[in-house]
């Protein structure tokens, strides 16, 4: 039996390992899930800072902008952006609103041909619908809701505020702490960076290119407010996978109560739908692959996965904080395998970014250099 022990031994200690890792994904993910309403506006806030990061070493490398107004510049670019979309959702909202007699009376007719084709004597009309729905005992949820989006938004400006501010000292931090590993700490660092980055252009590309060609298809058709409808499909394109696919199903559904034609909605859904598919499925793939290192698989898990922690911020995030997690596990024996299983070509060391390299080593050379000094 002595004889057997050692042998064993490795095995039973290898279980062990496997086992207590395994508990430990479960733990943190109840962890994140049990936290979410406080780790939610958090993470948010660091996607844009990492935003605002990339946006600023792109105006210093490309434009060619002075170091100490790129800063302010990009948070002047991402603000303006962010007022922009606020008010064109506001306006055109607004617009369908003042315009719901119309629409209503549409939907009136719309019935009334349902009701003919499956032979009822009549058919409800919108008013006596909407009564029997009482909407009045949702107006309480939908405050609520509201209340809460924009007590995290609070949050989110509150958090990256901070995070602005506390840049510097964040930096001489990570000089403190990686005395030792000062080229580890790069590589992970632009790592992270450039796979938030790399995502956000693949989509940002993406999204342009079918809110472009859906827009075309949609004056076309003659639908109205084809501004609006073109940046929420370009909006649902940053969820991976399923978002534009969603995003495209929106305008055919209210062209159904303002087009004069039930073969323009048709049409339009048709047309809308191919254009997603010949671009998701013919761009994106090569983009992805250029700039993206994650198994497909991964990004259908990963958006489950995510979505269930943070809610919709966690569907936007999905991809991206799988990156961070593939960056981070990649530089560590024990989670390495988690990295491997993450990437799509089971090599999830990223060397593509020497500018991105470069630009965080002077950062924290400076950063070391005034500590010394």
């Amino acid at each position: 039996m002595s004889s057997l022990s050692p042998t064993h031994a490795p095995d039973r200690l290898a279980f062990l390992k496997t086992a207590a890792a395994i508990l430990a994904v479960i733990a943190g993910a109840f962890a994140l899930w049990a936290l979410r309403h406080i780790l939610t506006p958090f993470v948010l806030a660091i996607f844009l800072l990492l935003l605002i990061g990339g946006l600023e070493d792109a105006l210093v490398l490309r434009a060619r902008f002075p170091a100490k107004a790129a800063l302010p510049a990009a948070i002047a670019v991402v603000v303006a952006l962010f007022g922009a979309s606020i008010w064109l959702i506001a306006d055109n909202a607004g617009q369908i609103a003042r315009d719901g007699s119309l629409y209503a009376a549409r939907l009136d007719v719309l019935l009334q041909m349902g009701a003919d084709r499956l032979g009822l004597a009549a058919a409800p009309t919108i008013n006596e619908l909407f009564h029997q729905l009482n909407p009045g005992r949702y107006v309480r949820e939908v405050a609520r809701a509201a209340g809460h989006v924009f007590e995290g938004a609070v949050f989110v400006l509150v958090y990256l505020g901070f995070m602005l501010a506390s840049r510097r000292s964040a930096r001489n931090k990570l000089v403190e702490l990686f005395q030792e590993g000062h080229a580890e700490a790069v590589l992970v660092i632009g790592r992270i960076q450039q796979g938030v980055e790399s995502y956000i252009w693949v989509q940002t590309v993406v999204g342009v290119i079918i809110a472009g060609a859906s827009a075309l298809i949609m004056w076309a058709t003659g639908l109205s407010h084809v501004v609006f409808w073109a940046f929420l499909i370009f909006l649902a394109n940053y969820i991976p996978a399923i978002g534009a696919a969603i995003g495209v199903l929106l305008p055919p559904l209210f062209g159904l109560v303002e087009l004069d034609s039930v073969w323009k909605p048709v049409a339009l859904l048709v047309g809308l739908e191919a254009v997603h598919f010949i671009v998701s499925h013919v761009v994106q793939p090569r983009m992805q692959g250029q700039r993206l290192n994650i198994d497909p698989i991964i990004v259908l898990l990963s958006l489950a996965f995510w979505g269930v922690i943070f809610g919709i911020a966690g569907a936007f995030l999905s991809t991206p904080l799988t990156v961070i997690v593939m960056a981070i596990c990649a530089e560590f024996p024990a989670t390495r395998a988690i990295a491997v299983l993450l990437s799509a070509d089971g090599k999830p060391y990223a060397d593509g970014f020497g500018v991105r390299k470069k630009v965080l080593t002077t950062k924290l050379t400076k950063g070391r250099a005034k500590k010394e000094g």
